[in-house]
């Protein structure tokens, strides 16, 4: 199953352009299985996400987009906004109350100039990143960005290989021309929450961009 995991619509993340209806059809014509909905520092409504699988026969997981001061954190099974959601300890511990997981969004963000990066950039940078106490929370690293350029995601593929930690991959589309381009391919077939937290604990999956894979572009 190719499931995007990483995904903004409106009117929760003020900066998307789509609603939750227009992303699920623009996701299904580019070939997904499904998606997940991860606003920033907000939560979706479990039963509304059953309601649109429903309506559009796809799949719709909700999860949420933390920001943090470790850097941005996917997190699924994560239910209620709690203090202390910004500092990356506190975070983990609710997630695993809840019984959840958590992925790092665009590790190169943090990271990485807006520039094109000489070798010894590159490998500062790298060091500098792999120092991040958060990722060992987490079950991988978003490696196939959606909207990276190939240097950054090549990046947190250095990172991800660095860490010994698997990779994931999201669109992280906020209009439609974003939609599409990256995606995480599970082993086994999902159909709830439980059983993509399930599979991502069990490590499954891996990242990949669709548009080398002559995908959507």
């Amino acid at each position: 199953m190719l499931i995007d995991l990483h995904a903004h619509t409106l009117p929760i993340s003020w900066d998307s352009s789509l609603t939750p209806d227009e992303m699920i059809d623009l996701s299904k014509k580019a070939g997904l299985d499904g998606i997940c909905f991860t606003e920033h520092d907000a939560f979706w409504d479990h039963a509304e996400c059953a309601r649109l699988t429903q309506e559009h026969d796809f799949l719709v997981l909700p999860g949420i987009e933390v920001n943090t001061y470790s850097g941005h954190m996917l997190a699924f099974g994560l239910t209620k906004s709690r203090y202390g959601m910004h500092l990356i300890e506190q975070l983990t511990e609710m997630v695993e109350a809840e019984g959840g997981v958590m992925i790092a969004a665009h590790p190169y963000r943090r990271y990485m100039p807006w520039r094109e990066l000489s070798d010894g950039d590159f490998e500062r940078a790298l060091a500098k990143a792999a120092e991040n106490p958060a990722y060992a929370h987490c079950v991988a690293l978003e490696t196939a960005h959606g909207r990276a350029h190939p240097q950054q995601n090549a990046f947190s593929e250095r990172l991800r290989e660095t860490l010994g930690m698997r990779s994931t991959g999201g669109s992280d589309a906020h209009q439609s021309s974003h939609v599409g381009r990256c995606a995480t391919r599970f082993e086994r077939r999902i159909e709830t929450l439980a059983d993509l937290i399930q599979e991502l604990r069990a490590g499954r999956f891996e990242g990949v961009d669709l548009r080398e894979a002559g995908g959507v572009v």
